[in-house]
């Protein structure tokens, strides 16, 4: 007899789940606690870029290995008599929350493990020589980390196949529903976490390009346009470039400087921008 496709699926999942533990295994107790080891001697790098560059993967693997593999397991165990997996999902996915750091530090985390492999050789040749173990297939601790950052967008997938795949008359479908309705909610969590990320870093290179004045710097401003405009002066009909930042609350009118030292532009003029309307 042929077993259901929801059957399937759900086995899917779980033969998934085991082997993302597998790597979460990798990154935490191999390469994390490897690594952690030989920077408390003080000969490749500082404890704290250890700490940087793996964030929080050691609460997402005991989160995994400890309590969402072993329930997943037990359902399939009991699938028979109670073929379910949506009331698991549902009761552990705001766990998955935690998430959001990760992802939010991943560019930040390959940008360490880059520039310390070159300042560092120890470094470097530690993680070489963890990458050759037949554990690590081949891959490199980058490849290895990006699975993390993946793994929601798989969950969603699986468990919309899953709904899909369900008879309307299942007892799953109503908590199956609502399970992937909170996974949606995550992975939307996880997408804003790096919107906010990306914003930042955008946010941080404009203000270095301004010199980095104190009453402009100021993380919830949001960059809306730049960009440069022509000054025609009515005495002698000359032109100069002048140059625009529009942000949500203000509007800089800048000057491109001589000598590019440290700032890009001078601030010349900042103007509110409440109340002010454009003309054509």
């Amino acid at each position: 007899m042929q077993e259901p496709e929801e059957k399937k699926i759900a086995l899917e999942l779980l033969e998934t789940e085991q082997a993302y533990v597998n790597r979460l295994h990798l990154l935490d107790q191999v390469f994390y606690t490897e690594l952690m080891k030989e920077a408390k001697t003080g000969k490749t790098v500082p404890e704290e870029v250890v700490k940087m560059i793996f964030s929080n993967i050691s609460s997402i693997y005991q989160f995994h290995a400890e309590f969402f593999l072993p329930e997943l397991q037990k359902r399939m165990e009991d699938w028979n008599c109670n073929p379910r997996i949506g009331d698991v999902i549902q009761k552990l996915a705001p766990f998955l929350k935690m998430y959001g750091e990760y992802v939010k530090n991943f560019d930040k985390a390959v940008e360490l493990i880059t520039a310390w492999s070159e300042k560092s050789p120890p470094f470097q040749e530690l993680i070489a020589d963890i990458q050759k173990r037949k554990v690590c297939a081949n891959l490199t601790l980058q490849h290895h980390m990006l699975e993390p950052v993946q793994r929601i967008p798989r969950y969603e997938l699986l468990l919309k196949d899953y709904v899909r795949k369900l008879p309307p008359q299942s007892p799953d479908r109503g908590d199956a529903e609502k399970a992937l309705e909170m996974i949606f909610m995550v992975a939307k969590h996880s997408n804003a976490a790096i919107a906010e990320m990306e914003r930042l870093q955008n946010l941080w290179v404009v203000y270095q390009r301004l010199g980095l004045e104190d009453d402009i710097v100021d993380p919830s401003n949001e960059l809306i346009k730049e960009g440069p405009i022509q000054k025609i002066s009515t005495r002698n009909n000359s032109t100069s470039e002048k140059y625009l930042f529009l942000f949500n609350n203000m509007l800089l009118y800048c000057v491109p400087k001589v000598i590019q030292v440290g700032a890009e532009f001078q601030v010349h003029l900042r103007m509110d921008v409440e109340g002010m309307k454009v003309r054509q």
